[in-house]
Order: structure tokens, then sequence, then C-alpha cells
């Protein structure tokens, strides 16, 4: 498709990873950014694939789920634990490990949902056939991970 936005979010948040057998078993923190990127064949009657307001509408509830959270790994013994210290502001992770490859692609999904069943904003509306194409989180100035489908 030869039209591409990106709308780029920051969060603050933590996870430590239970199965990393170096530092990033111990809790610890991370300043992300995340990207989200929207696909489409043409543009709308405004000439854009979307308005970047539209765009945002549709990924805050997603990214800011992960805004001063802490992601877990549910078989992690002290899961039980922190969840009744911090109640929903530990994100369960189900078996598998926050790492950013996992965390993208939990965004991609919530995001790529919400995209799917929008009702039209009359101010911000994104055509039908604008498509998510990628979700990209940054974990450290140097290193980020992607998702796609």
């Amino acid at each position: 498709m030869p039209f591409r936005i990106a709308k780029s979010f920051t969060v603050e948040s933590g996870h430590l990873l239970t199965k990393h057998p170096g530092a990033c078993r111990f809790p610890h923190g991370h300043s992300r950014t995340i990207e989200i990127v929207v696909v489409s064949h043409t543009l709308d009657a405004r000439d854009m694939v979307c308005d970047f307001k539209a765009l945002s509408a549709v990924a805050t509830e997603a990214v800011q789920r992960l805004d001063h959270a802490f992601a877990l790994n549910t078989s992690d013994p002290r899961f039980a634990e922190m969840r009744a210290a911090y109640g929903e502001r530990v994100l369960a992770f189900p078996g598998v490990d926050p790492t950013s490859e996992i965390l993208a692609r939990e965004i991609f999904r919530l995001i790529g949902d919400k995209l799917a069943s929008q009702s039209a904003d009359p101010a911000h509306p994104i055509a039908s056939h604008v498509r998510l194409e990628r979700v990209r989180v940054t974990e450290t100035g140097t290193s980020w991970a992607e998702y796609w489908e």
C-alpha cells in the first residue's frame, strides 16, 4: 500500500523476565516508545490516510494500559501477591514473559480489534480499508521489537 502513517506514544512501565538468565530477571523499568503504523491504498476525502487524532483515539486505551504498570508472567511465584498489592496495575501475561515482542503483539491485537470494530466518528473517521500494519515497542534507545500479521 502506498500510504503509511504512524503515531508514537511514550509510557513508563516495568516488568521482569522470569525466563531470563541475567539481570532482566529482576524488576526493572523502561521509558517505552510505542509506534502504531497504519496503511492505506488511497486517501480519504481530506487527503489523509486518517486523522492522527483518530489513530490516537483508537490506540490510546491499549497503550495507556501499560503506562505506570508492571507487566508480569502469571507463572511468577509472586504474581498473586503483586496483584493483591497493586491491583490492575500489575498486568497479567498468562504463561509468557512480557518481553517487548509480547507487548508489541498484545498492543497490535488490541488496536486491531478496536480498529475493526470502530464506529465511525464523523469528525475523525477511519475508512474501513485502513489497515494496521505493525506495532513497534522500543525498550531502550538502541533496542526495539515489532509485531505484524
